[in-house]
């Protein structure tokens, strides 16, 4: 309870520091700035007021940037162990078992089957995971809110998002479970944000969502969510340093 208590007041005055100076963290010579004019007063209380909805909004995403980044930090730490070409290794070895039963399941050995774009989507994106666990890890080297944002976190979620999806393709246990969830996730996308002018019309009469459309799907909501994920992350090292937590 305590926790939350220090995190919902820095929440607060993080949001107060956006108009009024030295709210969040104030230095222990110059202290937290304070109104000292009746239009500065009504302002504050105002501005404090507008904040308390959006604290409360805030904080569930702030528990979710908290999550994040522990896994974000065991998985650095894993990747830091193994190095990059661990890392390459790694990827190499299981896209190498997929492609190998991939090659088996579509009939691609010794012959051209009909079946052989699925193996071919498989080796594709084999090439695709592997660059982005290395993108990843390099991104993640170079340091830096900005790069760590807007590279190394959409590189890692490619790089998870795609090994089960594309496993998929080949594998019914997967399908039953992988195309059905990611068939109602693709509706309430369309129907929801992409809604707006018509957009979600023209994916439905450019795209169709079967076989490899699934990995083109997962490919392009892995960057999104990549730079989501990673602004709650910043979001969580600014109310909770990681030497805080």
């Amino acid at each position: 309870m305590g926790a939350i208590r220090i995190d919902l007041l820095r929440l607060h005055e993080t949001w107060m520091e956006v108009v009024f100076p030295r709210q969040l963290d104030p230095g222990h010579v110059l202290g937290k700035w304070k109104p000292e004019t009746g239009v500065q007063t009504a302002g504050y209380y105002l501005w404090a007021a507008l904040g308390l909805p959006l604290v409360l909004i805030g904080y569930p995403l702030l528990l979710v940037g908290y999550g994040t980044r522990f896994y974000a930090i065991k998985l650095d730490s894993a990747a830091t162990r193994l190095g990059i070409l661990g890392a390459v290794l790694v990827s190499v070895v299981v896209w190498g078992v997929l492609s190998a039963v991939a090659s088996y399941q579509f009939g691609t050995v010794g012959t051209i089957s009909l079946n052989a774009e699925g193996f071919l989507a498989v080796v594709a994106a084999s090439v695709v995971a592997t660059v982005s666990a290395v993108l990843a890890v390099l991104f993640s080297r170079v340091g830096g809110r900005g790069t760590s944002v807007l590279l190394a976190y959409p590189a890692a979620m490619t790089a998870l998002f795609l090994p089960p999806v594309v496993a998929a393709l080949f594998e019914p246990t997967l399908q039953e479970t992988i195309f059905p969830w990611s068939e109602d996730l693709a509706i309430g996308i369309l129907d929801g944000p992409l809604s707006v002018g018509g957009l979600n019309e023209i994916i439905r009469e450019q795209f169709t969502l079967e076989g490899t459309g699934y990995v083109l799907m997962w490919l392009s909501l892995s960057v999104p969510l990549g730079w989501f994920l990673g602004g709650l992350v910043a979001f969580a090292d600014i109310i909770r340093p990681k030497d805080e937590s």
